[in-house]
């Protein structure tokens, strides 16, 4: 997996410092795998400056401190906190990494790039409708729900709570597709200021496995191990039978918690028997002629009352549109609207 851009990378400040190879160097080993797909080598070596000021002020402040081990501080405090740093995009645009919108819903940018969809004939309680594998394009980056929408999200924009499982800080649940499809119409109507407005919608299928996969290929985006889904997620083996406030479980590599477990989620697209004839693009996959039938769309990442298997990144459940489960909610897009 690579972005698709080159241009997009973090962003710092370009300086010269004559210890440069050995801190970039440093600094690359710090990343994580997944961390550092977000770099070019033209990005590392705006470290540089960002690296060199920093480190000299520290010095500064504590003359008797040894310089190598500001360097080796710096160096572990940049590779600990990627989220938080702004993305370079395109010809001088910089967007927040992390935004943050009018009812609290908070959104983490995730890259353009690509990536292999689907599982592999050889992963583990994998099943027949996530084949075949297949290259997908995200080409344009977009902003994803940092967590599931909670009680209190969806209570500020429909002005009730239908949820089985009653807390605010919960994510929102017993909400069919339509329902959610209507606070989206209805977020975008309250956020509605002209041109510029933000534009919200429910994931397709294809950018939420991007973003959960996080640039892994296993069956989670922390490897073939599901001994440690327990880290990261409420599901059978731990839930107690019911849900829990979002965001108590470590998020994945690109800043997401409660993708695996909690709560199944509503993705845009319409359920297919398999990935045959599936879109390269990202994009939603809908018929393009009304159903005779209640159209039975995708849900994605399990939830509190299933197993590991159904937690797993290349997972697909399925259900009626209008289909309402006390394990099964939904997190949304903002769409990416900066003009490039």
């Amino acid at each position: 997996m690579r972005p698709l851009d080159s241009n997009i990378y973090f962003y710092g400040e370009c300086i010269s410092f004559e210890d440069s190879n050995s801190i970039v160097n440093n600094f690359k080993e710090g990343l994580t795998e997944n961390s550092a797909r977000f770099f070019t080598e033209d990005s590392i070596e705006g470290m540089k400056g960002h690296l060199t000021e920093e480190v000299t002020e520290d010095l500064s402040r504590n003359p008797a401190r040894n310089s190598s081990s500001a360097v080796e501080d710096m160096v572990k405090s940049l590779s600990q906190n990627l989220i938080e740093i702004p993305v370079h995009v395109k010809n001088n645009v910089t967007a927040e990494r992390q935004i943050r919108n009018a009812i609290g819903i908070e959104f983490v940018l995730v890259p353009a790039g690509e990536f292999l969809m689907g599982s592999p004939l050889n992963e583990k309680r994998r099943k027949l409708w996530e084949s075949p594998v297949h290259e997908v394009t995200i080409k344009k980056p977009f902003y994803l729900g940092k967590y599931p929408v909670t009680q209190e999200q969806w209570c500020r924009v429909m002005g009730n709570n239908p949820s089985y499982f009653r807390d605010e800080k919960h994510p929102v649940e017993n909400v069919s597709w339509k329902e959610a499809q209507e606070f989206v119409r209805k977020l975008n109507a309250l956020e509605d200021t002209g041109e510029k407005s933000p534009v919200y919608r429910l994931p397709t299928e294809a950018e939420w496995e991007y973003a959960a996969r996080a640039g892994n290929s296993g069956s989670y985006f922390f490897g073939d191990d599901e001994s440690k889904l327990k880290e990261y997620a409420w599901f059978l083996e731990n839930s107690g039978l019911e849900t829990h406030p979002v965001g108590l479980k470590n998020p994945n590599p690109w800043g997401f918690y409660d993708l695996y477990g909690n709560v199944g989620e509503w993705m845009q697209d319409e359920y297919h028997i398999s990935y045959k004839g599936a879109p390269s693009d990202g994009r939603a996959w809908e018929s393009l002629f009304p159903s005779v039938s209640v159209p039975v769309r995708i849900r994605r990442g399990g939830g509190w009352n299933g197993n590991a298997g159904c937690c797993r990144s290349a997972e697909r459940l399925f259900a009626a549109q209008d289909k309402k489960l006390n394990s099964l909610g939904f997190r949304i897009v903002r769409e990416y609207n900066f003009q490039i």
